[in-house]
């Protein structure tokens, strides 16, 4: 499982015409699913997206996690994430989990995030055509890896 991260001060995901997961400050988190990826990786990634440190604490030192700030956090299925693209032109999708196996685990994520970070968190629609908006925050993007 892989997440892309960045710290925004704000981000929206929007289907067609209507926002359907918006937040403030906080955390876009692109999440990527790779075969084999369960319960392990969902734990792992659940701790770091609302712990890694990418905030700033009083002395201006990435010190707070998202739990520290209570930010909000959006979660993105996007499988291009753990696309294969180390030759060629093209990428290859043979390193990212079907949909069929890749949804339930990333509603397993959704979940755990929910359960643990009562500030909020939004998501998009799985599968579907989404447009992103984002504000980053530095910029400050992380590659997450679970």
């Amino acid at each position: 499982m892989l997440a892309l991260i960045q710290r925004v001060t704000q981000a929206s995901v929007r289907i067609d015409d209507d926002t359907v997961g918006a937040i403030g400050p906080g955390l876009l988190a692109l999440v990527g699913i790779e075969p084999g990826d369960g319960d392990a990786q969902v734990a792992r990634m659940a701790q770091r997206l609302l712990g890694y440190r990418v905030f700033a604490d009083q002395a201006g030192r990435m010190n707070l996690g998202l739990s520290d700030t209570g930010g909000g956090l959006l979660l993105v299925s996007q499988f291009t994430l753990a696309a294969d693209t180390s030759s060629g032109m093209r990428p290859g999708f043979s390193t990212a989990a079907e949909p069929a196996a890749a949804e339930p685990v990333f509603n397993q994520l959704l979940r755990t995030c929910r359960e643990k970070h009562a500030p909020g968190v939004e998501t998009g629609r799985f599968g579907a055509h989404m447009v992103i908006s984002l504000v980053n925050d530095g910029p400050v993007t992380f590659l997450l890896r679970a």
